[in-house]
């Protein structure tokens, strides 16, 4: 190698980039057809060895919320009553095959296995065009076999979506570059394509604005006008993305162009405390259920209003702002990280990583290694060097990177979210391994030292430890629990949980949800024992103390769960829940003064809380206050006028106040809600009585007895109010 570099100091012609075999269609369809060939039997081995193990059948986190959407789909609801919040297509994609096939996520999985495999091949045309034909094979192979898309393929996730649309917009662009004929369509495939790619990846509408640049300015061998290519561009988009906005517009009276969940997502990713990735708007409840609800709660709740869709995208956006630029040395930290993360070797998990599925995948144990973003940054480094005489054919592939590289930083990173970058880099590393011999003869030796340095940094950089395999098998562990525990499969849960445990014993949020799990099944020692162990590794978790908590209130034990709620509401200070049992408990050992405290607090964080206002309520009666008592259970029964309780608690409150009419009213409410109701048949009966009906009175105690013949107070009632009837 050194002796080659050194004959290219000496040489003084230019160097040019390695020309396209301009068309290929024809001499590359026996490559395409091996290379679509390899994928697919990659893919579908990684589906066999994979049928049989948990991840196959139990989705978890956003796996499990599209495949609800699309049951819905599929069952006849295609319009749907809100604004979309996550991006639509792919639960119609799903929805689709589900109203075809049925619910049979096999079915789904296969069709993506196609798909997966399609793109390896528009890749590798694309990169034939772009770059030569064989580094259109060397790319297809690349894509065949890179061990990410084999799992994101086999994933129920809008990730095999994304990179076919990308793979698609790739191939569109080289056939426009290489000056195809038919220029009208491809323009306005182009449009649709990066039309379906917004709705499944929203950040990508920042290649619309690439693409537009580049139709006015740098097509080579243009065949249309600049305005008649940019008109049907538009048009394709608009064709995807038109619908969209009329059905958003429809449902919630507003412009949403695709989605509305721009402003939390970009508060998630940037404010005080953000690590680069994903972290919950509230702490534990980053399930894609969640998300939405705690985004609108916490945003109406420092409205003190309802607010819309958009209202609620602007409130978190102007978090964010006011976090960027009232710490922007913070900020460029945190930014630095997310590139970092960006590039990393290790694949940043949502909710199921690599590394647990290679476990039982032979294509990942194999590919793994060797295919992964450390390799991929580097090679395409050298790639883009190898092609830089070409940069003004070309740039258009280096802005859609930068650009949706940026907009992905803009966020969060997570494995699939940078995985639509995967077809450009793979391009580029192609070019750098076919290439690369030729750019060492003929480039300076000084260049290729400085390049070749600068690639192995960059793979210095990809392999920073930022990323822990071991905690992302504990977390995907955990995640399954989660799944199965939802599915009421307790026994399965507790099994990942110590699963969990095994790989990584100090991983917190398993003693959490084991715990949890444990109680549900009645086990409340076993839980108290979890919810033990994990505090004993970090006290300052505040799920865990309010959980223990929880476990240490059914066994009647208040005492104890005081000194664990006040923990959890000091490290959730926004948790009207934790506010609510801490007042619970206090009440429980008599301190009924604090106990309101913490009521009124909860209260204040939760105005709609029906449960908080009537323990308020409750408390204050307690405590003599009949009237601020009687405010509170009122507003308790006015959010929730179905539930027994707080109507049969007004009702006595009201019976005790000599309100008979109120009390009649509420009870018979409280009844209503739930007929088996003694206590509120026998209030009900002596607030009749008390009105001098007493036929209606006595038919309240005797149904009061027929629920509970050992009864007393009803008994007594009864016979006071028979006794008063037979009296003149």
């Amino acid at each position: 190698m050194a002796s080659r570099a050194s004959r290219a100091s000496r040489a003084s012609r230019p160097v040019e980039s390695p020309a396209p075999a301009a068309p290929v269609v024809g001499t590359f369809a026996a490559p395409a057809a091996i290379i679509f060939g390899l994928a697919l039997a990659f893919r579908l081995l990684h589906l066999w060895q994979m049928r049989g193990t948990p991840y196959f059948s139990t989705l978890m986190g956003d796996a499990r919320g599209y495949d609800q959407w699309a049951q819905r789909l599929a069952a006849g609801d295609w319009v749907g009553t809100d604004v979309f919040y996550q991006a639509p297509l792919y639960p119609y994609f799903l929805g689709v095959v589900y109203a075809v096939v049925g619910h049979d996520l096999m079915a789904v999985r296969l069709v993506q296995a196609v798909l997966g495999s399609l793109s390896a091949v528009l890749v590798a045309w694309a990169a034939a065009q772009l770059v030569s034909t064989r580094a259109g094979i060397v790319a297809g192979a690349l894509v065949a076999g890179y061990a990410p898309a084999i799992f994101f393929d086999g994933l129920i996730q809008k990730s095999v979506l994304d990179v076919f649309f990308v793979a698609s917009a790739l191939a569109l662009i080289a056939a426009l570059t290489t000056g195809a004929r038919d220029q009208k369509r491809l323009w306005l495939g182009l449009g649709v394509v990066l039309g379906c790619l917004s709705l499944t990846r929203e950040n990508a509408l920042v290649l619309v604005a690439v693409v537009a640049v580049w139709g006015w300015f740098g097509v080579p061998h243009r065949r249309l006008s600049q305005a008649a290519a940019i008109g049907l561009f538009a048009a394709g988009l608009g064709v995807v993305l038109a619908p969209v906005v009329i059905r958003n517009a429809a449902v919630a009276g507003g412009l949403y162009l695709t989605t509305s969940q721009f402003g939390p997502n970009f508060y998630i990713g940037n404010h005080e405390g953000a690590d680069g990735s994903y972290t919950a708007l509230r702490f534990g409840r980053g399930s894609p259920e969640f998300e939405r609800l705690d985004a609108t709660e916490l945003a109406e709740r420092a409205a003190r209003r309802p607010l819309s869709p958009g209202e609620v995208s602007g409130y978190w956006t102007g978090r964010a702002w006011t976090f960027i630029t009232s710490q922007p040395g913070a900020w460029l930290r945190l930014m630095a990280r997310k590139a970092a993360l960006l590039v990393n070797a290790s694949e940043v998990l949502d909710t199921e990583s690599q590394d647990s599925h290679a476990e039982w995948s032979w294509p990942l144990q194999v590919f793994g290694p060797l295919t992964h973003f450390g390799v991929l940054v580097p090679l395409a480094m050298v790639g883009v060097w190898v092609t830089w005489a070409d940069r003004r054919r070309l740039w258009v592939l280096y802005a859609m990177g930068l650009t949706f590289a940026a907009s992905t930083l803009a966020f969060y990173v997570f494995a699939r979210y940078r995985y639509p970058l995967v077809p450009l880099l793979v391009i580029f590393a192609a070019a750098g391994l076919v290439h690369w011999r030729r750019a060492l003869d003929t480039r300076p030796s000084v260049e290729v030292a400085g390049v070749l340095a600068g690639a192995a940094a960059m793979a210095l950089v990809c392999a920073a430890p930022l990323v822990s395999a071991t905690r992302s098998r504990a977390i995907t562990e955990t995640n399954l629990g989660v799944a199965l525990y939802e599915d009421g499969r307790f026994d399965d849960a507790v099994s990942r949980y110590r699963r969990a445990l095994e790989i990584q014993p100090d991983y917190v949020p398993a003693f959490n949800n084991l715990g949890v799990t444990l109680r549900a099944s009645g086990r409340t020692d076993d839980a108290i024992r979890a919810y033990r162990e994990g505090l004993a590794l970090r006290d300052d978790y505040p799920d865990l103390h309010f959980n223990l908590a929880n476990a240490l209130l059914a066994l009647n034990r208040p005492g104890e769960a005081v000194e664990h709620l006040r923990k959890a509401a000091a490290g959730t200070p926004d948790s009207a829940g934790a506010h609510n049992n801490l007042g619970t408990a206090l009440a429980e050992k008599g301190q009924l003064a604090e106990a309101a405290v913490e009521f009124g607090a909860a209260v204040a964080l939760d105005p709609t809380s029906s449960k908080a206002h009537r323990n308020l309520g409750n408390v204050l009666s307690g405590l003599g206050r009949a009237d601020e008592a009687l405010s509170h259970l009122s507003q308790a029964v006015t959010l929730a006028p179905e539930d027994a309780e707080a109507q049969y608690d007004l009702g006595v409150l009201l019976l005790e106040s000599g309100d008979l009419g109120g009390a009649v009213t509420a009870l018979t409410r409280a009844l209503a809600a739930k007929p088996d109701y003694v206590e509120a048949h026998n209030n009900l009966g002596i607030a009749l009585g008390s009105q001098g009906r007493l036929d209606d009175a006595i038919a309240q105690f005797e149904q009061a007895l027929r629920l509970n013949p050992a009864f007393e107070d009803a008994a007594r009632n009864l016979e006071t109010a028979r006794r008063a009837r037979r009296i003149p």
